[in-house]
């Protein structure tokens, strides 16, 4: 499986039966993301910078509901969770999804803004590669994000949605996280190739470079 940050909390993924766009942004964003090309697009929530679907190349399929879904050679879940620590009442719904393909897991939380319950954790467990925000304001922040982390217990840790020198949201930068990890000297890989196999037996946190 490839793993390829393209900016925000955007992702293609690619297995040898699919490939998947998380939350696709438009150039509004600050990113470009190019025109990758998809089997199924996931969408988190219906904002612009996580809906873009028209930079999307192919004819996805686009999951943007909690369920349960086959399609392909990768199966979908997608778990409800909310946009803030208020059940939705100040950002509305959030949909994280797990990503089965090739004896992996990957989970992309989305906009996630609160710590998951324990029913939440359950439909997360035995997560490979966790993609999650860590920028705040409309996610949970560094510091929340550092106990998700924990909570989850995933084999490999990719933060995302966090400030960069050209993101147009308000967002605290990828520091904060990095120092409640205790990472430091992380220089960012260009992608991730991972089987199950290849895994690591303890956790790893690693940086991706977005897309130029």
């Amino acid at each position: 499986m490839e793993i390829t940050w393209l900016g925000h909390s955007c992702f293609r993924i690619r297995s040898r039966g699919a490939a998947i766009v998380t939350d696709p942004c438009p150039p509004s964003s600050g990113y470009t993301i190019g025109k990758p090309t998809a089997d199924i697009v996931t969408i988190s929530h219906n904002h612009e910078n996580h809906s873009y679907v028209k930079a999307v190349a192919g004819k996805p399929v686009c999951i943007y509901r909690p369920g349960e879904y086959e399609i392909h050679d990768a199966f979908v879940t997608g778990v409800g969770t909310y946009h803030d620590a208020e059940n939705g009442a100040t950002h509305g719904a959030n949909v994280s999804f797990v990503l089965e393909m090739e004896e992996l897991r990957v989970c992309h939380l989305g906009d996630l803004g609160h710590t998951p319950t324990p029913n939440q954790v359950e439909e997360m467990s035995d997560v490979s590669v966790l993609l999650i925000p860590v920028g705040g304001n409309t996610t949970i922040d560094g510091a929340t994000a550092a106990e998700v982390v924990h909570i989850i217990e995933p084999a490999i840790v990719i933060p995302m949605h966090y400030r960069t020198e050209v993101t147009k949201d308000e967002l605290e930068p990828l520091e904060r996280f990095l120092k409640e990890m205790g990472a430091k000297d992380l220089e960012p890989q260009p992608k991730l190739t991972v089987s199950r196999s290849s895994l690591p037996h303890e956790m790893q946190l690693l940086l991706l470079d977005y897309r130029r």
